[in-house]
């Protein structure tokens, strides 16, 4: 087995645990994004109102879209970052820099190949997520739509490849900036572990993948979070004036939004994804570790 093929296979499976463990938390992270200021008091009257009124199987709405969707995303950006950073070791290598094989990346060459794990990764989650968040905060009433593949029939029949494809400027920044930083704290961290106990990563203990993940995470949402609520905003406009659009772009969106609701809309819903973050980003690369460490042998 190739290591591309290694590194995308180890990627879903991180992108799998981190859908499972990061959705309940998402929804209620989207729901508080996209709602009117004062809709919500707070992250429990967010979640309790969505158990009482549309049950538990409320927070795994729109569930099989970022499964698969996200699956493949995670595969893409570990496949890139991992492919860029053996570009990056040989390179090391033939200047005789970075250690034994060039292993040792510098902070530049990592979080680089962090960059282009998450714009690689954002022509995919893009869609996925536009997707998601219109599951996620249509009514239970009275659905516009069945599912994820009626929605993107229904939205791609109406608006086209842009309908589908709605709000993938401000995804693309968030995925680089924030994929960036992401790889960049990650790898540092297991690094500067790798130095100090004088072990090689295979030997990495599942806690301290599972902390470094975390620590990754916090690190994650630090940089993108108001990005990804302009993101959500974006994704659940209407498609034109005739279907409600209320931003002309990006930008206006920033402008309406601070205008209308203050610097807090910008950080609206940021405590349920807090929670969220050390165990979805915790499991994503406990994971990663531990499916690559049992697929190196084949």
């Amino acid at each position: 087995m190739s290591k591309t093929v290694k590194d995308l296979t180890a990627g879903t499976a991180g992108g799998i645990a981190q859908v499972l463990v990061g959705q309940p938390f998402d929804i209620v992270k989207v729901r508080m994004q996209t709602a009117s200021a004062g809709t919500y008091t707070g992250m429990m009257h967010c979640a309790t109102g969505i158990l009482k009124n549309e049950g538990p199987l409320a927070f795994y709405k729109g569930t099989l879209t970022p499964l698969l969707g996200i699956g493949v995303c995670v595969s893409i950006q570990f496949g890139a970052l991992e492919s860029t950073k053996r570009f990056f070791a040989a390179r090391n290598a033939a200047r005789g820099t970075g250690g034994a094989g060039g292993a040792t990346l510098t902070g530049a060459q990592i979080f680089a190949a962090g960059v282009g794990a998450g714009v690689a990764n954002g022509f995919v989650s893009g869609p996925v997520e536009h997707i998601r968040i219109r599951l996620q905060t249509q009514s239970s009433v009275s659905p516009e739509y069945k599912g994820p593949l009626d929605a993107i029939r229904k939205i791609y029949s109406a608006h086209g490849v842009r309908g589908v494809f709605k709000g993938q400027g401000v995804t693309l920044a968030r995925e680089a900036a924030g994929y960036g930083v992401y790889f960049l704290a990650y790898e540092k961290l297991v690094q500067r572990h790798m130095a100090r106990t004088g072990t090689a990563r295979t030997e990495l203990a599942p806690a301290r993948a599972v902390l470094y993940g975390a620590a990754a995470g916090y690190a994650l949402w630090a940089v993108i979070y108001p990005i990804d609520m302009v993101k959500s905003r974006m994704q659940t406009d209407g498609f034109s004036a005739a279907t409600g659009r209320k931003y002309a772009s990006t930008l206006d969106c920033v402008r309406t939004v601070w205008r209308a609701e203050g610097i807090a809309a910008f950080t609206r819903g940021l405590t349920p994804t807090l929670i969220r973050s050390p165990f979805a980003n915790g499991a994503t690369f406990l994971a990663f570790e531990m499916a690559s460490r049992a697929l190196s042998s084949w």
